[in-house]
C-alpha cells in the first residue's frame, strides 16, 4: 500500500505543514496523477493561506491609529493567483520588471495599487508605468533624470504629466546599517531637481529582517517626508520594502542542535551532516522570532525620538501610511513542490544519492540551501533503510536539491518526494531551464478534482 514518510536528516528538522498539504500527501494515488499530468518537478500553489498572513499584519494598523498598506512582492513567486488574491484581500502589488508589471496590469489591478521597485528600470519600464499612472521607487538620479524625460516628452503632446513617484532612501554608514546598492543619500535626493515628478512617498529597502534596522530606516525617511514638504511636495506614505520574518520550523530547539551539529562536523569532531561538508554559511534563519505581527509590534512601539513618542505615533502624526513588500510572509503555507524519484544508487565512494527529476534551481533563493526534511509518497513498500542525498538533472558533480544526508525508511523509482513551503521565492526567483531542462509547471489547489494550471503557464 502507498504511504508517506519522512525523508529525515539528522538531526532532523521538522517542517509546518499547512491541513491542505496533508490533505494532499494523504492521497497517494491524486499525487501520482498530479506528477503524471503536469511533470516532475510540479508547483502546487494554494493562495488561501496569504488572506490569513496578510491580515495578521493589517489589523494591526486600527490597533495603533494607523493605516498599514501592503503590496505582495511579485518577484517571491511568479504565479498569478497570488496576484488575483492579493487584489481580493486589498493588497497592492510590488513588481520588478516590464513583465511583472505589464502582466499585473492585466490581471486588472489598479495602478495606484502598484509600485515599481525594480533594481533595473528600462526606458520601456518607465514608460508602461508612466503611461498607467503607476508609482515607481526612484532608485537613483539616473532614474529620476529618465522619467522626467519622459514625462516631459508626453507632456509635449498637451497631457502635463507629473508622474508619481517615491524616493528610495539610502541610509548612511553612520546610521549602523549596512552599506546598501539600493537609493541615494537623503542629500542627494534634496539636491535634485524634483519639479518634474509628484513625490508621494519616501521607500528604503534593507537587507536582513532586523526590527532596529527597520525602526532606524522609517525615523531617517519621515525626516526626508519633512524636507521635500517643505519644497512643495506631499509625500503620504513610507515605504518600509520587504524583510518581514516568518518561520518554517515550529521547534526553536530543532535549530539549535541542527545548527550545534553542523559547528561540530565543519569543526571535524563529528561526522559531516553535508554533501562533501558544506558548511552552509549563507541560510535564510528557518527558525526565527518574532516574526510577522509580534515583529511588526516591535518595530511600531519603538521610540521613534524625544518628542514623537512611537514609530507608529511619528507616522500618524504626519499623516503617513505605513507601506510593506512582504513576499515570503505573504507566501508562507501557499505551496510545495513534488518531484519524482528518478534512480537510488553509490557514488564511487559509496556515498548514496538519491536521482530526482528536477534541477538545484528549481528549489534554490540566494541562499546556500533548502533545509526542512521532506516528505516521500512511497508506492515501493521497501523496507531497507537508505541514507543518501537528494541530486538533479544537471550534469555537474554538485548538482544538489538539498545539502542535507537524508534517511528514507525504503525508496524506489517512480516514488515522489513532496518539498513543503517552497511558494516564498524557492521555486522561482532562481529557476533555469539549462539543459532543455522544463521549467516547472505550477498548478493551483482545490480540494477536489483535477488541478488546474496557473494562467502564468499558459
Amino acid at each position: 500500500m502507498p504511504e508517506t514518510v519522512t525523508l529525515q536528516g539528522q538531526p532532523p528538522l521538522t517542517p509546518r505543514w499547512e491541513p491542505w498539504m496533508r490533505a494532499l500527501l494523504a492521497d497517494p494515488e491524486r499525487v501520482a496523477a498530479i506528477v503524471a499530468e503536469h511533470g516532475s518537478p510540479v508547483n502546487v500553489l494554494n493562495p488561501e493561506p496569504l488572506t490569513r498572513n496578510a491580515a495578521e499584519l493589517t489589523s494591526l494598523g486600527p490597533v495603533r491609529d494607523l493605516e498599514i498598506q501592503l503590496f505582495f512582492a511579485r518577484k517571491a513567486n511568479k504565479a498569478l493567483c497570488f496576484v488575483d488574491a492579493a487584489a481580493r484581500a486589498g493588497l497592492g502589488v510590488d513588481v520588478a520588471s516590464e513583465a511583472e508589471l505589464a502582466q499585473v496590469l492585466d490581471a486588472g489591478v489598479r495602478p495606484e495599487r502598484i509600485i515599481v521597485s525594480a533594481a533595473i528600470k528600462n526606458r520601456a519600464l518607465l514608460s508602461l508605468a508612466l503611461t498607467h499612472g503607476v508609482t515607481v521607487s526612484l532608485d537613483h538620479l539616473g532614474e529620476l533624470a529618465e522619467l522626467t524625460a519622459l514625462a516631459a516628452a508626453t507632456s509635449a503632446g498637451g497631457r502635463g504629466v507629473r508622474p508619481p513617484v517615491a524616493l528610495r532612501l539610502a541610509l548612511p554608514p553612520s546610521s549602523g546599517v549596512a552599506p546598501t546598492r539600493f537609493g541615494e543619500l537623503a542629500d542627494r535626493w534634496l539636491g535634485a531637481d524634483l519639479d518634474g515628478v509628484d513625490v508621494t512617498g519616501v521607500h528604503f529597502h534593507l537587507n536582513g529582517y532586523s526590527a532596529a534596522e527597520r525602526v532606524t530606516g522609517i525615523v531617517a525617511a519621515c525626516d526626508l517626508v519633512d524636507a521635500v514638504r517643505d519644497r512643495g511636495h506631499r509625500p503620504w506614505f513610507v515605504d518600509a520594502g520587504g524583510g518581514v520574518p516568518m518561520s518554517y520550523l515550529d521547534d526553536a530547539q530543532e535549530w539549535e542542535t541542527f545548527w550545534e551539529a553542523q559547528r561540530a562536523a565543519v569543526a571535524g569532531e563529528a561526522e559531516p551532516l553535508t554533501w562533501n561538508g558544506h558548511p552552509l554559511t549563507t541560510v535564510y534563519p528557518y527558525h526565527q522570532q518574532p516574526t510577522r505581527r509580534a515583529w511588526l509590534t516591535a518595530v511600531l512601539d519603538a521610540p521613534a525620538r524625544r518628542g514623537e513618542g512611537s514609530v507608529a505615533q511619528a507616522l500618524a502624526g504626519r499623516r503617513l501610511s505605513l507601506h510593506l513588500e512582504p513576499g515570503r510572509a505573504l507566501l508562507d503555507g501557499c505551496g510545495l513542490t513534488l518531484a519524482r524519484v528518478a534512480f537510488t544508487k553509490q557514488r564511487s565512494d559509496g556515498v548514496g544519492l538519491i536521482g530526482v527529476e528536477m534541477n538545484r534551481t528549481q528549489c534554490r533563493t540566494t541562499s546556500d540551501d533548502f533545509l526542512v526534511d521532506p516528505e516521500l509518497v512511497t508506492w515501493s513498500g521497501a523496507d531497507a533503510p537508505f541514507t543518501g542525498f537528494l541530486v538533479g538533472a544537471y550534469c555537474i558533480e554538485n548538482e544538489l536539491i538539498l545539502q542535507r544526508r537524508l534517511t528514507a525508511p525504503g525508496i524506489a523509482p517512480g516514488d515522489i518526494v513532496a518539498l513543503p513551503n517552497t511558494a516564498g521565492y524557492f521555486m522561482h526567483i532562481l529557476e533555469s531551464g539549462s539543459h532543455q531542462w522544463p521549467l516547472a509547471r505550477n498548478v493551483v489547489w482545490q480540494d477536489a478534482g483535477p488541478l488546474r494550471k496557473d494562467r502564468i503557464d499558459g
